[in-house]
This record gives C-alpha cells, structure tokens and sequence, in this order.
C-alpha cells in the first residue's frame, strides 16, 4: 500500500501538469477581468502543447528506443525530451503568452525554459536533477509571487504546496528515482529562475 501511494504520488504531481497548473492557478486568483473564452483558449492551448504533445513524442522516442520510461532515468535519455521541452516553450513563450498580454504568465514560462535549459545542461555534463522537483518549487515560487502581487491571502496553498514537495521528495527517495543531493539541485532549479524574474513583474 506505502509503495503503491508513493508511486501514484510521482504519477499525480508529475513535471508535465505544473506549467497547466499554474495557468489555472494564476486565472482563478488574479483580480484582473480577462474574459472567459480568452482564457479558456490560453488553458487549451497549455494542455495540448505542454502535456498532449510531450506525451505523444514520448511514446514516439520510446519506439525508436530513445527513451525508456516516462520518469527518464539516466541523464542521457534526458537530453532530447529536455530539448524538445525547451522547444515547445519557447513557441508557448512566442505564440499563446507573449508579454503584452498576461505579463505574469509570460514571465512564469520563461521561468520554466530557464529550468529546463539549465537541467539540460547539467545532464549533458551527467548532473542528475530532479524533474519532478524542479517543476513543483517553480510553480510553489510563482504562487507565493502571485499572492504578494495581488495582495490575496494563499496561506493555504503555500501549506498545500509545502506538503506536496514534501510528499514529492519523500516519493522520489523511495522510489530510489533521486539522491538528496539530486532533489535539492532541483529544488533551487525550479526556485532560482522563478524568483529572479518576479524583479520584473511584481
């Protein structure tokens, strides 16, 4: 049972549905009126390229044996999804946030291909960081920003978020999936990019 908890939490709160989360997050706190097909559009959009689309050239890697599991073990197998997840970011970045429009979601991304950049250049160098952890702590970072950005109490969601990475770093251990050393390397990845470019939003 504590095994079959631990992986589902890996599963639940994998890397590919923060950036969807922190769009939802960031459209049901902002006092801004931005008009429902709007964002509708911009969530759809999010879903198709940040989780459909990954998933879909995930099993095409597999197939041509590039990859082996969705959790990419090795940094060597890492290399082309990471690249392919900068990619698909900076179209994101490009096309569907650009920066005069919703400037804050704009800069969470860039926020996000500055993580995926430099844990692709850690895995080139054979540095193992924690995905899974660098995807949390850049959307807990975006949300404690937005909280102060909107003057809104989200006492709550920072204690949800706090167990979650909790809960997240305790299921990477036992899985056997990182080192300590790995889940803080991808804690400050996740946090560092996200705290930086909240000087030229909040």
């Amino acid at each position: 049972m504590k095994d079959f908890i631990l992986k589902s939490i890996s599963f639940v709160f994998h890397p590919l549905i923060m950036p969807l989360l922190g769009v939802v997050f960031y459209f049901h706190k902002t006092p801004r009126f931005i008009p429902e097909p709007i964002q509708n559009a911009k969530i759809f959009s999010i879903i198709i390229l940040t989780i459909i689309l990954p998933i879909l050239l995930f099993f095409l890697l597999k197939t041509i044996n590039k990859v082996d599991t969705i959790y990419l073990k090795s940094t060597k197998e890492r290399l082309i999804p990471l690249l392919i997840n900068c990619i698909i970011v900076a179209l994101i970045l490009m096309r569907v946030l650009t920066p005069n429009e919703i400037v804050e979601l704009y800069y969470f991304f860039l926020g996000i291909l500055c993580s995926t950049l430099a844990c692709f250049i850690m895995a080139i160098f054979k540095v193992k960081a924690s995905i899974h952890m660098i995807a949390a702590s850049g959307f807990f970072m975006f949300a404690i920003a937005i909280g102060i950005h909107f003057k809104i109490n989200i006492n709550g969601t920072i204690a949800l978020m706090m167990i979650i990475l909790g809960a997240i770093a305790t299921s990477r251990l036992h899985l056997k999936a990182h080192t300590n050393q790995e889940l803080i390397i991808g804690l400050f990845t996740g946090l560092f990019p996200q705290l930086v470019f909240m000087n030229y939003w909040l």
